[in-house]
């Protein structure tokens, strides 16, 4: 979810906002917002079901990997914020 999230807004917001600190800013909530609700999914699943294969965590240990992954995802979303916006700067740029 936090992915679909990243790919659908984080370049359309960097590319349509103006201001580079507001496409900042409603990615980081709209990721966010995401990653909540995603980690309690997964958490939710992971109490339900704590010997299951399908779960994403298991209840003794800390999920390292989820973490560095969804930090990653992170990141990459911040940077996509910012190629939308130096494409946009391009095409006005050629536009003129």
């Amino acid at each position: 979810m936090i992915a679909v999230v990243t790919i659908l807004m984080a370049f359309s917001l960097g590319f349509f906002l103006k201001s580079h600190l507001a496409a900042n800013v409603a990615y980081a909530i709209a990721y966010l917002w995401a990653f909540t609700y995603q980690t309690l999914y997964l958490m939710l699943d992971s109490i339900a079901n704590p010997g299951s294969k399908s779960a994403a965590f298991s209840p003794d240990e800390f999920p390292w990997s989820y973490g560095a992954v969804a930090l990653t995802i992170f990141g990459v979303g911040f940077g996509l914020v910012a190629a939308g916006r130096l494409v946009r700067q391009r095409r006005l740029v050629s536009a003129k």
